[in-house]
């Protein structure tokens, strides 16, 4: 790839300035650290509800616009991309005035509060002909890159099983004030599922790994929480997901295990990759972030250790020898999308599609069902 080109560059819209809003503020204010990517991309405008938030955005040179009303921002001529990160009831209602809009979208997970509004969203994408991706921004580190390729090119021989796990303990103290993501209204009646389940499913479904079949086991621990007045709110959404899915996997159906969890004691932000093959094995999890696990079958069997650096997709300045964070995967999943959207994304992996998200709703809609009459559902 060449230097990016300074006369065309993409021009990015944010609707919601709360934590993610400011994440992609704060990747694209750091475009400049890619090294030989073909592609200038900048923030030209945010738009928040509440001013206040607003006012964070204000110290980034290339916002040129701060609105209260999305549709103030899908108005204007210079935004190019939108990127959106709302609560889940909202998806549907933005995602489509910003397709109709004329703007592409890089949309937050899990798109659509519910199977059927991820459908409409995605049915609506393809009529209009717009470039849409999903924020997953896992698969960016070098480890699960790394076991990406490896699953994805046969040289495990038969896959005996596999996991994908995305665990918190965030919600351990009983005593937390509820939020939006604590209340199906907002959330979806799916609950952990939508919040964290895009990062379990997006490796997966982008190895061909969709479910045949899943039998869940589903948990609300916590019933009631403050609810910051005084007084107990309900938490009517779940807060831990166990799937046990069957998968078909080079033509035999496979165990394949989907874990989301917000009460996962000694989690902070643990996501989990781990195939086993007939001849070879991968294990990644960001608990180790530099530590890549692989096995391999002789007369005996063993696990091998690699260390890894910043051997991220996509160039950067930072030397090799260096370990990432959360801000590098953010701006690589970034420049994954900005690529793509140019057609300069070759094999290197890619952003969640529409296709697959809604997969993944089609997923928790049988999670859904199946927990209720504790009874395996076929997809």
């Amino acid at each position: 790839m060449k230097s990016p080109s300074n006369s065309s560059p993409v021009r990015i819209g944010i609707i919601g300035g709360g934590l993610m809003g400011r994440e992609a503020a704060s990747a694209l204010a750091r475009w400049f650290t890619l090294v030989d990517y073909p592609v200038r991309a900048v923030l030209i405008a945010v738009c928040d509800l509440q001013p206040g938030l607003l006012d964070w955005f204000r110290q980034v040179p290339t916002v040129k616009h701060l609105d209260t009303n999305h549709r103030d921002l899908l108005k204007r001529d210079d935004v190019d991309v939108v990127y959106v990160a709302v609560p889940h009831h909202l998806h549907e209602e933005i995602y489509l005035d910003v397709l109709r809009a004329g703007k592409d979208l890089f949309a937050e997970k899990p798109f659509g509060i519910d199977l059927a509004a991820s459908r409409r969203i995605r049915d609506e994408a393809v009529k209009l002909g717009r470039f849409v991706r999903v924020s997953s921004e896992f698969p960016f580190l070098p480890g699960v890159h790394r076991a990406w390729t490896l699953a994805a090119s046969g040289s495990l021989g038969r896959i005996i099983e596999a996991r994908c796990a995305f665990l918190h303990s965030s919600d351990l103290d009983p005593t937390k004030p509820i939020n939006w993501k604590r209340q199906a209204k907002y959330c979806g009646e799916i609950g952990v599922m939508g919040d964290l389940g895009m990062h379990v499913t997006h490796v997966p479904l982008r190895l061909g790994w969709k479910p045949a079949s899943v039998y869940a086991q589903l948990q609300k621990i916590y019933p009631t929480r403050p609810d910051g007045k005084g007084g107990t709110a309900a938490c009517d959404t779940w807060d831990n997901a166990t799937l046990h899915c069957t998968a078909p996997i080079a033509g035999h159906p496979t165990p394949l295990t989907l874990e989301m969890k917000r009460l996962a004691p000694t989690e902070t932000n643990t996501w989990i990759f781990e195939v086993l093959g007939t001849d070879r094995g991968v294990r990644f999890s960001t608990k180790e972030p530099k530590t890549f696990w692989t096995y391999r079958r002789d007369k005996e069997q063993w696990w091998e250790k690699t260390d890894l650096g910043f051997g991220t997709p996509f160039k950067t300045i930072t030397g090799g020898i260096f370990e990432p964070g959360f801000p590098d995967i953010l701006q690589q999943m970034w420049a994954a999308f900005i690529a793509e959207r140019a057609g300069l994304l070759g094999d290197k992996f890619g952003c969640a599609t529409p296709d697959e998200a809604v997969a993944h709703h089609e997923i928790w809609a049988a999670a859904l069902v199946s927990n209720q009459g504790q009874k395996v559902v076929s997809l």
